[in-house]
This record gives C-alpha cells, structure tokens and sequence, in this order.
C-alpha cells in the first residue's frame, strides 16, 4: 500500500510518500510546497492544490494521511491553516483518495514511542525508520511521520 502523508500549512505543506508491506516501511518520496506571502489567497491555495494533485498522480497513492487539525491561540492562523488543509484534502477529494486524521500524540506515539515527543526525536526516529533518505524539510519530516503512523495504525 501507498500511503501519501499531508502536512499542511498556507506557508509551507509538506508531503511524503512511503510504502507499506505488512509492517516494513519504506521511503518513495518527499517534498515542500510553498507559497508566495504576497500573492493572493486565492492564488495561493490553487498552487497548494494543484502541487498536491501532481504530487497524487506522480505517486499514485492508495491512500492520504493527515494530522488532525488544531486550533492555534491566533484566530487568524487557525483560520489560515483550515484554508490550506481544505486546499490539500480537496486535491486527495478529486483523486477520490480516502483520507485518514490522526492527533498528532498518536503519530507522535506511532513514530517515537511517546506522545510527548518533540520535533527533534521525531526528525531522529524518521532517521531510523528510513535510512539513508534525505527529508527536504521539518515540513516534509512531519508528513513522512503522518504517512509512518498511518501504516501502523491505519
């Protein structure tokens, strides 16, 4: 099974792509999108969408994986962070993906072994799960956890 993992973000979504076989896992491909701060939202989201749509027909996906969403104590960032996730799950949407939510302790605790665990152990652990692979960013480090953790709890 491949399983597209989804972190989203109106800055900076990240994504990874891994293939589960039972329980070996193992890397197909990671990546950032980012947009531009000065562009419009609309533009904005159309780019997280459309980069997201080829990253599913590059990949071809069985399924997608994302974080639940949180509320941030900024409204404004909330409201930013749903538009862009909104953006991503419209792209899995179109290509008729079936897409998984899980708290982020959950992917913490499938990835590391805690929930309480902090980026830096999770980015450690990627390290250990996936050797040798060269993650693009923290972005796309916490999409390849999201994709990691659906395969075990999936």
């Amino acid at each position: 099974m491949i399983i597209l993992g989804l972190d989203p973000s109106l800055s900076c979504t990240g994504w990874g792509v891994v293939r589960a076989e039972g329980s070996r896992i193992s890397h197909v491909a990671n990546g950032e999108v980012k947009t531009d701060a000065r562009a419009p939202m609309a533009a904005r989201l159309n780019h997280l969408h459309d980069a997201i749509a080829a990253v599913i027909a590059t990949h071809a996906p069985d399924r997608a994986a994302c974080e639940e969403v949180f509320v941030n104590k900024n409204p404004q960032s909330t409201l930013k962070l749903a538009q862009a996730r909104g953006a991503v799950l419209a792209a899995c949407g179109a290509a008729s993906l079936d897409v998984f939510e899980h708290a982020a302790r959950k992917v913490k605790k499938a990835v590391v072994g805690t929930g309480g665990a902090d980026k830096a152990q999770v980015q450690a652990m990627l390290k250990v799960l996936l050797p040798g692979v060269q993650v693009v960013g923290a972005d796309a480090a916490d999409a390849l956890a999201v994709a990691i953790a659906d395969a075990h709890l999936g």
